[in-house]
């Protein structure tokens, strides 16, 4: 936040310039990107305006998306595909799992027609990490290119962005680099941005080709940039090379480590098979009897200095806990010990016998 508080300058000064050009560089960077073959490119809004970017933006004439779907954010993209009447195939696999990779390869054969595969990398509404890299192949393999929504791991988990079979990432600065709302970004193979110049134009404001070639020009963003959002990113860019990817996950993965403790101690479980999680989010599964109340919870912890997340579930009665951001093991310590008193509060016995 303090990073925000500089002078006033106008975003067409060569300075200003300067700053995004470093900043578009380490964004690839941080995904060990090529920087001869990807590029950052940078919008203003929250990360669903990056989603609506690539998907718009992204798609040939006459040609098909392909959504491999087991979670909110992913069933979103197929709502961007529909909202532009891009021709979607929307493959919709349970939200508790993996998707089907034969599904998804059998789906890629049969339709010559489908260009481009897009999913999440990690569904933020359950914890469930997909298998990126698999996927990326058989896109691959059947001549698609591959779009992911990596806004909840880009700079939390190491990314290697050519070895996961990835053309274009997107990530918001809010996220794992814990800068502010505001900014999003994609990475993305240059030469499958330079083909988009010919794709059918869907958007103005949100078009890729007309911001990248505006950067790669000008040097600027095509329209006002959030200049205090972009120091904020700065900082928080550096922050990260500071800590480190590797020191970064080895934290990340001790506070998760340090939830599921927690949760047992209380006699909760997590939904989501511990296997395919991604470190970050655990969804929790409610006590089942009328003593729980969400908002009772949520508000005991809040009020101590803690948030946790309702569920995103249809149809199973959960919450969230997250370990996104600067978040230290003896913070989820302090927590438990938060959450402990607050099941005590509304009338259960620690352990919870369920």
């Amino acid at each position: 936040k303090y990073a925000q508080v500089v002078p006033d300058i106008c975003p067409r000064e060569q300075e200003f310039v300067d700053i995004m050009d470093k900043i578009r560089k380490e964004l690839v960077e941080v995904v060990h990107g090529d920087p001869t073959k990807y590029t950052a490119v940078i919008f203003t809004g929250s990360g669903t305006i990056i989603q609506d970017v690539c998907i718009n933006s992204l798609v040939p004439k006459n040609k098909k998306i392909c959504i491999v779907n087991n979670g909110a954010y992913s069933a979103r993209m197929a709502e961007i595909a529909d909202s532009y009447h891009i021709s979607c195939v929307n493959l919709e696999f349970p939200t508790t799992g993996l998707p089907d990779l034969d599904v998804v390869r059998e789906t890629l054969e049969k339709d010559r027609d489908i260009a481009v595969v897009a999913t999440v990398h990690h569904e933020t509404g359950t914890g469930v990490l997909n298998p990126i890299r698999e996927i990326g192949k058989i896109a691959h393999d059947n001549g698609c290119i591959l779009i992911v929504d990596t806004i909840s791991t880009y700079a939390l988990l190491p990314i290697n962005i050519e070895e996961e079979n990835i053309d274009f990432l997107m990530s918001s600065a809010q996220k794992g680099l814990g800068g502010m709302t505001g900014v999003s970004w994609l990475v993305g193979n240059i030469e499958e941005i330079e083909k988009s110049k010919d794709y059918p134009k869907k958007s103005y404001y949100c078009n890729l080709y007309m911001q990248y070639d505006f950067f790669e020009r000008v040097g600027e963003m095509h329209f006002t940039p959030p200049v205090q959002t972009i120091y904020a990113l700065r900082q928080a860019i550096k922050e990260y090379w500071e800590e480190g990817e590797q020191a970064r996950w080895e934290r990340i993965t001790k506070c998760w480590e340090a939830i599921h403790k927690g949760i047992e101690e209380i006699g909760l479980e997590s939904v989501i098979d511990k296997g395919i999680q991604g470190h970050l989010v655990v969804t929790i599964k409610a006590p089942e009897d009328r003593k729980f109340d969400f908002l009772k919870l949520h508000d005991y912890c809040y009020e101590r200095g803690f948030t946790i997340y309702p569920g995103k579930m249809f149809g199973l009665k959960t919450f969230r806990l997250c370990n996104l951001g600067q978040i230290t093991y003896k913070d989820i310590e302090d927590f438990f010990v938060v959450a402990k008193e607050a099941f005590r509060e509304m009338g259960y016995t620690i352990p919870i016998k369920q």
